[in-house]
């Protein structure tokens, strides 16, 4: 059977995946000001990162409409399935859903599932690819749906920002109770918990944030060989590179993928943040 895999823009994919034709990017809008653009493959990360620093309020993202999901499933393949990031931080997973009910209205069943990530960036990647892994290795759309829920329940999901003013300014910190002042230089490590944002830790300075983020990654996975770990980052590859070499000395992850942000995912990292999904 033929399938297709519909992720919003949030999600980041490898270089390889970007062009498959099992795969389809639907983009969410970017507004800094009157700058306003798609978080689609002309995506300008320098470009956007330059505008949100001489900004001087916050920048905002919007969803793609139901109907741009509807129009993602519509074609041969006799699978979909579209992942999302976390209901808790965009509509972006009530449009899909949407989506799916409009399909059926206009164009009859297809066999469509919808996944909420409970994560972003390299959460929802984890889940596109494991997919993608159970949809080649044979098995049932049912079956499929059964396992992906269970695997996205057993993702979990870290960050460390230089800045957190975009989440906090969005609305999305509400799952936090306090964040003690930036300008004492305290750098949490934060985490999810069923799609909600919550503070793990934290440490002084930066370079103890990303080794404690390390730590706790590498402590808190199952399996780690039969598992990816994802790091994904905000113009800050030598971070990435030293996060993943201080996680893989304590676990042993079948694979590391290593992917700067787009769109969304920059918005709400800024400049220097860091993203380990596992």
């Amino acid at each position: 059977m033929s399938y297709k895999i519909v992720v919003d823009s949030c999600c980041e994919l490898p270089a390889d995946f970007l062009w498959d034709k099992h795969f389809e990017r639907v983009p969410l809008g970017l507004d800094v000001g009157d700058y306003h653009i798609l978080d689609d493959e002309n995506f300008n990360q320098a470009e956007f990162l330059r505008k949100v620093a001489e900004y001087p309020k916050s920048p905002k993202s919007s969803c793609p409409s139901p109907e741009r999901f509807m129009e993602s499933y519509h074609g041969e393949a006799d699978h979909v399935y579209a992942v999302t990031l976390s209901s808790h931080l965009s509509g972006s997973y009530n449009s899909a859903h949407l989506g799916k009910e409009l399909y059926h209205e206009k164009y009859g069943g297809k066999q469509i599932h919808v996944v909420d990530s409970e994560s972003a960036s390299g959460g929802e990647a984890q889940i596109a690819l494991k997919i993608m892994e159970l949809e080649e290795s044979g098995l049932s759309f049912e079956k499929i749906v059964e396992k992906i829920e269970t695997f996205r329940d057993s993702i979990h999901t870290y960050f460390v920002l230089d800045n957190l003013e975009t989440l906090r300014k969005n609305g999305r910190l509400s799952g936090v109770k306090a964040l003690v002042a930036s300008t004492l230089n305290i750098k949490p490590v934060m985490g999810s918990h069923k799609g909600e944002i919550i503070q793990k830790s934290q440490t002084i300075g930066i370079k103890k944030a990303l080794g404690k983020m390390a730590e706790l990654a590498a402590a808190e996975v199952k399996n780690a060989a039969e598992r990816r770990l994802i790091i994904t980052h905000c113009n800050a590859l030598e971070r990435a590179e030293q996060v993943k070499q201080m996680i893989l000395k304590k676990a042993a992850f079948r694979e590391c993928i290593i992917m700067d942000t787009r769109g969304v995912s920059s918005m709400y990292a800024n400049d220097g943040g860091v993203i380990v999904t596992t």
